[in-house]
């Protein structure tokens, strides 16, 4: 006898809808045959025991008997516990346990416990517009799980904690209808919460001019790069400055939610990503780590980062071939993974943030300490960071040590509120600029070519000082569509319309560090 489920297989950031047949032969044997065919991994191979535990733990009694599952399509490669689910109501229809014969408006996923209970599965969100897409009415899944699908409109979410609930719940669906109400949840709500901090920028002391760089940043997602002395507040800044980005908007949340779904890293309680990330790896990350990899493709921290800001502190102590792979991301935003069976695309636009040493001691430019590295060794120490990444962060700005009566006065004139709310005036103004844009733009960093030409003109006296700057330090077309781009968010922030000649001398002020330590 043969039945069919239907179920999903996660590539990437995208689902696949994948049809479950179980047929058995109806012979019984001496010896329990169970076969999975359709490019199944280990942990699909490995249900087979799970399924049979959990069936026979939910008191159905199934005789030994020759089955065969096919995972269809068969020629993409299935991984991961969440078939085991519609397998076990697949065998448990093909017995006749089911009053239900059609599963088209049904979709299932999750992994069984031996005992027959349901637990998580990562990528559901995913999944979800995966079914909706398809027009797949009714989805089932685990309770764990629930909050993440139901972020998806358009598709009726029932959540289940055991097999025997999941038959249930089909059985009345065959006799009437199921008068259990699907699972909802209110995503609007969810990103218009108030939004709490437990970092803010009133304990930074001083460095009025690192503050103003960071507004500047997270007011046009602009990447930065901070240099000073040990001590100087380097991280402190970093780490305070979710606190003064801008809110998600739903399309934003819910690309940054398939992200850490896939990847498994999405709470399950919230359901939806509703503050931008921030992540900040270890400078002992590998590459892969970094970018994303594996036989099967996982989203790295770029990818993770994706709509926030990834941090990396000490820069040159991160290995010079992995900082080298972030280029190609921080130019398009996109990350391909290439493997013999695949090639996956993550997306990573991110805003980077970074921190780093001005050599090797810490101390070199100091006014209160003496550097005692000798010029070979700052510059061994400052190449680590190369030339094209270092074209690519579009302000550097220098941290210098805190004087001690900054250190010891009260608590600094304003906090995160105030800049964020000139944060968001600004991103309010990027918004209805690029409302009518072909492309999603979200913020002054995002601009192309087409663009900067249209929103970035300039008058004659800013034309020239922009063309001397670009003569004298002999920046890149690259730095100068940066410097184009960072002077329209300190015009944004300043409620200008107009491009000024202070607008560009505050930008191209923050690609000159470079020429201090790099030249």
């Amino acid at each position: 006898m043969l039945f069919k489920s239907l179920s999903a297989a996660v590539y990437g950031i995208d689902a696949s809808i994948i049809d479950v047949e179980v047929d058995f032969s109806g012979i019984k044997t001496t010896e329990d045959r169970f076969h999975t065919v359709g490019l199944p991994d280990a942990a699909v191979r490995e249900s087979r025991d799970r399924v049979r535990a959990a069936i026979k733990n939910s008191g159905f009694d199934i005789p030994p008997t020759h089955i065969t599952i096919n995972l269809a399509p068969a020629d993409l490669k299935k991984e991961g516990a969440g078939f085991d689910l519609p397998m076990a109501i697949g065998i448990l229809g093909a017995y006749g346990a089911l009053q239900l014969r059609d599963m088209s408006q049904f979709l299932l996923v999750g992994e069984l416990g031996l005992d027959g209970g349901v637990r998580s599965v990562p990528g559901m969100l995913p999944i979800a517009i995966a079914a909706r897409e398809r027009g797949i009415k009714n989805l089932i899944l685990p309770a764990a799980n629930a909050a993440e699908a139901a972020v998806v409109e358009g598709v009726d979410v029932f959540p289940v904690t055991s097999l025997l609930e999941v038959r249930e719940l089909l059985n009345a669906a065959a006799n009437g209808g199921i008068t259990t109400p699907p699972f909802r949840i209110a995503t609007e709500d969810l990103l218009g919460e108030l939004q709490h901090f437990s970092l803010d920028f009133k304990d930074v002391r001083g460095q009025q001019t690192a503050k103003r760089a960071l507004e500047i940043a997270a007011a046009g997602s602009h990447n930065i790069l901070m240099i000073g002395p040990p001590g100087s507040g380097k991280t402190m800044l970093a780490k305070r400055l979710p606190s003064i980005l801008a809110a998600l908007s739903l399309e934003e949340a819910l690309e940054t939610t398939k992200i850490h779904s896939v990847a498994g890293v999405l709470d399950a309680e919230a359901g939806l990503v509703t503050q931008r990330p921030f992540r900040s790896p270890h400078h002992t990350i590998s590459d892969a780590g970094l970018i994303g990899g594996g036989s099967i493709p996982r989203p790295g921290e770029v990818s993770l980062a994706h709509n926030g800001v990834l941090f990396l502190d000490e820069l040159p102590e991160f290995p010079r071939s992995v900082l080298e792979v972030m280029r190609q991301p921080l130019e398009d935003g996109t990350v391909t993974i290439a493997r013999a069976a695949m090639s996956l695309s993550f997306p990573a636009r991110f805003m980077l943030a970074a921190a780093m040493n001005p050599c090797p001691c810490g101390y070199f430019n100091d006014k209160s300490r003496e550097c005692r590295c000798t010029p070979p060794m700052i510059q061994r120490y400052i190449s680590k960071v190369s030339g094209p990444l270092l074209d690519r962060i579009d302000i550097h700005i220098e941290v210098p040590a805190v004087q001690y009566k900054e250190l010891r006065s009260g608590a600094a004139s304003e906090g995160s509120k105030e800049i964020r709310d000139r944060v968001l005036a600004a991103r309010d103004r990027q918004q209805q600029r690029f409302r009518s844009a072909k492309e999603k733009i979200y913020s002054n960093a995002q601009m192309g070519t087409r663009q900067i030409r249209i929103f970035c003109e300039l008058a004659p006296d800013a034309e020239r000082l922009l063309e001397r700057a670009m003569q004298q330090q002999g920046l890149s077309a690259r730095a100068h569509d940066r410097i184009l781009k960072v002077a329209r968010t300190i015009a944004d922030l300043e409620g200008e319309s107009a491009l000024n000649v202070g607008h560009i001398a505050e930008a191209i002020q923050y690609r000159t560090l470079d020429r201090s330590y790099w030249s």
